[in-house]
């Protein structure tokens, strides 16, 4: 998975098993391997470093501590599928350039995943490599007209400006008095009606309110984040080795992925 799913004694799709080694001759400590080559750690290092030194380090685990080497090996995985999608940006001919990071709404986030979301809001190159991964997704027919179908909303109906001796307000037939809403059933803008112990003057009506827009645009977004996260798991299972210690954080393999209560 992309780390939004740290699984808890239940094996994490899309990770090859750790058998890099931990260093590499001219490279020094490695971060992971990548299509056969090794990646320095420095730059794990370097963000790790930035962390601990930036405003929000008293939130941060202790070093040392099972928490601490988690959140290390979520860093790692964070920088190995930024260094993936600029490998993967590279062999499509994509220009990433340098823009700025982006931020994600919630939902986009749950969906991608803790790791991929902070690889995609950082890295020009991931969204580059999301962009095209996803070009070609769409939501059938069928799919969409049910999606729209449980989560209709029945139709709202008339609604009525009225205007009483204290104020001027709307309201649905439904819910004035039966009398009251006889009355002004027949009457005419601008025309003041009494019933029983109500007047109220009929200022406006307004019909139903149309339907609301299709969600269209939301089921292709979540289609693509999907396809998305299905290529990045297949790609990672394949071009990836991790080295010991650097594991995904939810490896049941790992001697820091459990669960308390």
């Amino acid at each position: 998975m992309t780390g939004g799913h740290h699984g808890h004694g239940h094996p994490v799709p899309g990770y090859a098993p750790v058998t890099g080694e931990p260093a590499a001759p001219g490279v020094g400590p490695v971060l992971g391997w990548l299509d056969g080559a090794p990646l320095p750690r420095a730059e794990l290092d370097r963000r790790l470093g930035a962390l601990r030194a930036g405003p929000r380090s008293t939130a941060l685990p202790a070093p040392g501590t099972a928490e601490d080497r988690q959140l290390t090996r979520w860093v790692a995985q964070v920088v190995l599928t930024e260094e993936l999608c600029a490998a993967e940006a590279a062999a499509r001919g994509l220009d990433p350039g340098d823009a700025p990071p982006v931020r994600l709404d919630q939902r986009a986030a749950v969906e991608l995943g803790s790791i991929a979301a902070a690889a995609y809001e950082g890295s020009a190159a991931v969204r580059a490599v999301y962009e095209a991964v996803t070009a070609g997704v769409a939501v059938a027919p069928a799919e969409a007209a049910a999606y729209r179908e449980s989560t209709a909303r029945p139709p709202a109906g008339p609604v009525w400006r009225l205007r009483t001796p204290g104020g001027e307000f709307d309201a649905e037939p439904g819910s004035l008095p039966a009398d009251l809403a006889g009355a002004l059933g027949s009457a005419v803008p601008g025309q003041t009606v009494t019933a029983g112990p109500w007047t109220a003057t009929l200022l406006a009506r307004r019909g139903p309110e149309p339907d609301p827009p299709g969600p269209a645009d939301g089921l292709l977004d979540a289609a693509r984040r999907l396809a998305f996260v299905r290529w990045l798991d297949h790609a990672r299972a394949h071009r990836l080795r991790l080295v010991p210690g650097l594991e995904h954080p939810g490896d049941p393999a790992q001697p820091d992925n459990h669960h308390r209560h």
